[in-house]
């Protein structure tokens, strides 16, 4: 195989790159710079017993579940791939599906916070967004809900 000029092809030594983070300063006067990274959860599709009404209180509706938080990089940040120095989007759902378990919700609004604070308990998320729709209300509307933002108060 040959290589471009420029392109490192097989055998050659691939060019030494290092990452860094863009830092975010939470509080400049007291703090340090830190580096957040994303985890997105996009399109949660699940049943709940959710609505204010006696007919919502029948049969379980869906509703789409979007969230969205910044998290804290730790000192060996995900570089060392290891699932324990990160916040799994796993435990995220897994969590958002034993609040639904809990029983019927009234709000959208009720559920979205309860989702904002299920994040937030880890104490690297810096901020939580949350949006719970809901598809099946109105055929005329793709659907409705609400979206939220919460931040950790240091």
């Amino acid at each position: 195989m040959t290589s471009r000029p420029g392109h490192p092809g097989r055998g050659e030594d691939r060019p030494n790159v290092t990452f860094q983070c863009s830092p975010v300063e939470s509080h400049p006067a007291t703090s340090p710079a830190r580096c957040l990274y994303r985890i997105l959860v996009r399109d949660l599709m699940l049943k709940c017993s959710i609505g204010i009404y006696e007919h919502e209180r029948l049969a379980p509706q869906r509703v789409r579940i979007n969230v969205d938080m910044s998290v804290l990089e730790q000192a060996a940040g995900p570089a060392n791939d290891d699932i324990a120095n990160v916040l799994s989007y796993e435990d995220v759902i897994e969590g958002i599906r034993r609040l639904l378990a809990e029983g019927h919700i009234n709000l959208v609004e009720t559920l979205a916070e309860k989702i904002a604070s299920l994040c937030l308990e880890d104490e690297r998320v810096e901020m939580a967004r949350v949006r719970v729709e809901k598809p099946d209300v109105y055929a005329e509307a793709a659907s409705v809900g609400i979206e939220i933002e919460r931040h950790r108060v240091r």
